[in-house]
């Protein structure tokens, strides 16, 4: 399902097209010489009539800086001062440039991926037992364009595909250096282009241009003998030469992009480069709005690298390794699953979120995970599992006295240790901080191993909500610990920024403590960021202030009536108004997450928590949920100025009596959204609760997927006086 904007075909500078995907791209180490490909669709009259004179011709220098933008020596060389200005950061504490992707995003990409089947029929080499340097590097595109030809395979077909034998819509290929055009890699090496052979590409499939174009590249993978610095022991990172050139190719996709017709997300600023050599690979990811390069014909090079220190952000992995031996692709590992990783974002840039979530997908984890255990004998019926921290216990007997042999005296420690796990009404959980100890007392247990408890230390003291982290002891922890590592470890990130950022509101929750838990006995670790052998050492904690009724037990209970509706809009908005002043958005809103403050005030109000899944930069992503994540949100997996607001009218929808839709995948929930809008369900529902809630709603509807911010103050004025009016005047609007 290729996208073409009215008006015409597939626009853009032809290069080449072969294979067979779409997010992917190899980049040998030979530098680009000769004819561009570019000048072809400049010159052959492929231009289309613009809305302006100014449109067309800044179209016209674009293609023909690209068309000058051909020598990656040069542009290495224009690099050099920058490159040594960096040297010295990369010998300190850590790398100079950060990774594009977190080790919980790897995580949960792996859970997703423990039911796709990945395979590379050609093997990598390896250059111990060539017979020669020319075979080891024509083995290595072959399985290189294999590796990629099997990723972007195995991912269209378990997160995209819609039907079982739909064919994939990308091309692998490599690029010969003499004209810039693909061709696959048996056919290259057959016409003996091996030494001119400059890079492997996935592409978007094209009957229309065979060897493809370069707006139609998805992903790029660039070939050395060796990609790994030899400066670096300690945080491998690409060298320099190599470096230089992957940026290099993703400008000049880049450049290819901004004046390709082709219906790119608004992601399409963003290119993945691929680096590999015959053992290891990395990725290097490069974003930058390429309307801030100077164009100048006269001195391309210079203007390129000025817009590379200045306006590109750039992330690079460490280096890893991928092949084993015997040239097999250690799927499972992340060096490998770093650059499946990288594939997959680049499709998602094209083709949208996938039908099939990582989440989704995830999900299955945990009835593996149990299913195994089962066969395993660690649980099933008689097994006794915490479901607050996904911990169990052993209860059966080793069948085997071979293999081990389990006393009466070291069971009961086991019984004992599983009973001291236990977290119920009256136990006290001591917090370890950096300046002090505090004691919690839990008085109610709630779900998701979170707790509404007291501190031991302040009699009548106010209640606190207490969320437990997952221990680190597990080696294998289940897909659940993922929801608490955001419940507690980012969400504490997030408070953390608030407070440093000098973000208050009533309206949003307190940071009251956090850090690790001090468990019963003597703690044997052997340093402070040790552990001992106890289950509970080191297991983190969060403590948050105030604490409420979720909106979803107000709903359940019949106590959610329009004042409370209203009220509720006013106080989420303003706590999104906060947040949104010192850059952070929260992208988890729905009836969980805003508690009903009543203990201890005069006048009720609502709170916004679970900032677990909040946006702080770019890279971050926002929760899924069917039912309440914005439109934005399914369709780019980012959001937009008024994605929170969209979440909110959801919520307020929803939680006023319309009965929650049986959605079960993305496409259909965004096919609720556009119905239910077009049709004006949402105004009209929420018009029968209050005028002010159906306006507020048009105007959010006006906003969404655009990239306006939202006017918080006129609406926090307006949901102000119509709460004045019946409700009390003392209302805060924010701070």
């Amino acid at each position: 399902m290729v996208r073409v904007r009215a008006g015409g075909g597939l626009v853009g500078p032809v290069i080449g097209y072969v294979g067979c995907w779409a997010h992917v791209g190899l980049i040998f180490r030979s530098h680009l010489t000769g004819k561009s490909p570019d000048l072809e669709s400049t010159g052959s009259g492929t231009t289309t009539k613009r809305s302006s004179v100014s449109s067309g011709s800044r179209s016209r220098t674009r293609r023909d800086f690209l068309a000058r933008f051909t020598d990656t020596e040069r542009f290495t060389n224009s690099l050099q001062d920058w490159f040594a200005s960096l040297l010295p950061l990369d010998n300190k504490d850590g790398p100079v440039f950060e990774s594009p992707f977190e080790l919980v995003e790897l995580q949960k990409f792996d859970y997703a991926l423990e039911g796709v089947s990945f395979q590379q029929l050609t093997r990598m080499p390896n250059a111990v037992y060539a017979s020669t340097s020319a075979s080891v590097e024509a083995n290595a595109y072959l399985a290189v364009e294999d590796f990629l030809h099997g990723t972007v395979k195995s991912l269209w077909e378990a997160f995209w595909s819609q039907e079982e034998e739909e064919p994939v819509p990308f091309s692998v290929g490599c690029l010969y250096n003499q004209n810039l055009r693909f061709y696959h890699a048996e056919q290259a090496l057959a016409l003996g282009k091996l030494e001119d052979l400059s890079a492997t590409g996935v592409l978007l499939k094209n009957p229309r241009h065979p060897h493809g174009k370069w707006d139609h590249i998805l992903e790029l993978a660039l070939l050395t003998p060796d990609i790994e610095s030899s400066d670096h022991h300690h945080h491998p990172t690409p060298s320099l030469p190599v470096l230089g050139e992957a940026l290099f190719y993703a400008l000049r996709i880049l450049i290819a992009r901004s004046v390709s017709r082709l219906d790119f997300s608004q992601s399409s600023n963003c290119v993945f480069v691929l680096l590999v050599d015959t053992q290891h690979g990395g990725v290097v990811r490069v974003e930058g709005d390429v309307s801030k390069l100077d164009f100048d014909v006269s001195s391309v090079y210079d203007c390129a690298a000025e817009w590379v220190q200045k306006h590109a952000k750039i992330s690079v992995s460490p280096v890893d390794r991928v092949w084993n031996k015997l040239g097999n692709a250690n799927w499972g590992d992340i060096g490998a699953l770093q650059l499946v990783f990288a594939t997959y974002h680049s499709i998602m840039q094209y083709f949208g979120p996938p039908r099939h979530s990582i989440e989704d997908l995830a999900a299955d984890h945990t009835s593996r995970l149990h299913s195994r255990r089962q066969e395993r004998q660690l649980g099933g019926d008689d097994a006794s599992v915490n479901e607050n921290n996904g911990m169990f216990r052993f209860q059966q007997r080793t069948m085997s006295p071979e293999i081990v042999e389990v006393q009466e005296e070291e069971e009961s420690k086991i019984e004992r240790e599983g009973d001291s796990m236990r977290l119920e009404v009256g136990s006290v959980l001591w917090l370890e901080d950096t300046n002090y100890q505090k004691g919690y007392q839990i008085n109610r247990v709630l779900a998701n191993a979170t707790f509404i408890a007291s501190p031991v230390d302040e009699a009548g003291g106010e209640s606190v909500f207490l969320y437990v982290g997952s221990p680190p002891s597990q080696l294998e922890p289940p897909w659940e610990d993922m929801n608490l590592w955001y419940q507690v470890q980012r969400q504490t990130k997030i408070l953390s920024v608030m407070k440093q950022r000098g973000l208050s509101s009533k309206y949003l929750p307190e940071l009251h403590g956090s850090g690790r838990i001090i468990h019963p006995g003597q703690c044997q670790k052997p340093s402070s960021g040790g552990r001992c052998d106890h289950p509970w050492c080191g297991t983190p904690i969060l403590v948050t202030t105030p604490v409420g009724e979720t909106v979803a037990d107000l709903v359940n209970e019949g106590r959610f009536g329009p004042e409370e509706a209203i009220r509720c809009c006013h106080d989420c908005l303003s706590a999104l108004s906060s947040s949104s002043s010192g850059g952070i958005r929260h992208g988890d809103i729905r009836p969980e997450n805003v508690v009903y403050v009543t203990s201890g005030v005069r006048h009720p109000y609502f709170v916004l928590i679970g900032w677990g899944h909040a946006v702080l930069e770019d890279r971050d992503r926002p929760a899924m949920n069917l039912h309440f994540s914005s439109t934005y949100a399914l369709q780019e997996g980012k959001l937009c100025g008024a994605s929170d607001a969209e979440s909110l009218i959801y919520m307020l929808y929803f939680c006023c009596g319309d009965l929650l839709p049986d959605l079960d995948s993305v496409e259909g929930a965004l096919q609720w959204r556009e119905t239910s809008w077009s049709k004006r369900l949402i105004q009209q529902k929420l018009g029968d609760v209050s005028t002010i809630l159906k306006a507020f709603s048009d105007y959010v509807d006006s906003l969404c997927g655009t990239p306006y911010p939202l006017d918080y103050d006129i609406w926090l004025r307006r949901l102000k006086r119509n709460l004045s009016e019946d409700h009390g005047k003392e209302v805060e609007t924010s701070g």
